[in-house]
């Protein structure tokens, strides 16, 4: 078996060579030997990660490891520079503000009852971050657990208001839609008829279906009556619009990732290939 992942691993390493020589020859300009290896690599890592689908192998676990580490190296270093480089130095100190290249926004904070400069009140984010990495310390790991209840409780309040006003509010105030849509009479109504989209007849049919929708979908959830008779009936249109509703959900999650898969082997047999224009 040994011999075996040797020598499939040897064939690989000479289709890249071939591949990266092949592809640079294709490519005109000073970088074109840089630029094929590039294309070639980013081609043999799509292939890696996709030969999960045959089976979990070595090639699809080294792609999965450098993707995951080159991430998150790539948001600690854009963290360190938008964080700690753009937010903290400035207001830190001026000596540092110059070695890193940003202006210094050195200052006083003013609460009315007392005053604090902005050196001294920033010691406290400093201490909170240096308090995280405790936790690698099993003795004093305890201390980690003050800055991360400080940001689950921050966040948690913050996303309160926002979700109350997005995900809640927001939600209710779309129901209140009037189930007569410009109504001036039944004679105007058949008079002036219309399957078009933006129709009188269109629109009030849509905002029946979101009032009934709602109604249903809030008696399925309404366990202190027995679902039997009109009630059940009525809970059972509110299973259907759930269903419905996860269906597009879900279908409109699976696009997303074909269009993920699609733009994949455009790269493959475009870019890579040169199969397609």
């Amino acid at each position: 078996m040994k011999r075996t992942s040797l020598i499939v691993f040897a064939v690989v390493c000479l289709i890249f060579v071939l591949s990266w020589v092949l592809k640079a020859g294709t490519i005109d300009g000073d970088n074109a030997i840089q630029d094929a290896f590039l294309v070639t690599l980013a081609s043999f890592l799509t292939l890696a990660i996709m030969s999960f689908m045959y089976k979990d192998n070595a090639y699809y676990k080294f792609a999965e490891h450098l993707f995951v580490g080159v991430s998150a190296a790539y948001w600690m270093c854009v963290g360190f520079w938008s964080t700690i480089v753009g937010n903290l130095v400035p207001r830190l100190s001026e000596g540092l503000s110059e070695a890193f290249g940003v202006p210094y926004l050195g200052g006083e904070l003013d609460f009315g009852f007392l005053t604090l400069p902005y050196p001294l009140l920033y010691f406290i984010p400093i201490i909170l971050g240096a308090f995280l990495l405790f936790r690698l310390v099993p003795k004093v790991g305890w201390l980690s657990r003050w800055p991360l209840a400080f940001i689950v409780g921050t966040f948690a309040g913050l996303n309160l208001v926002r979700y109350l006003r997005s995900d809640f509010m927001s939600q209710i105030s779309s129901t209140f839609v009037p189930l007569l849509v410009d109504w001036h009479g039944f004679g105007h109504f058949f008079a002036n008829f219309s399957l078009a989209a933006d129709g009188q007849f269109v629109a009030m049919f849509s905002n029946l279906v979101i009032f009934l929708g709602v109604v249903c979908g809030l008696i399925y959830f309404f366990f202190s009556k027995e679902h039997t008779g009109l009630f059940g009936k009525a809970s059972r249109v509110g299973i259907w619009i759930l269903m419905i509703t996860f269906g597009a959900s879900f279908g409109y999650t699976v696009m997303g990732r074909i269009s993920l898969l699609v733009g994949r082997l455009t790269f493959l047999f475009k870019d890579w290939l040169g199969i397609i224009s």
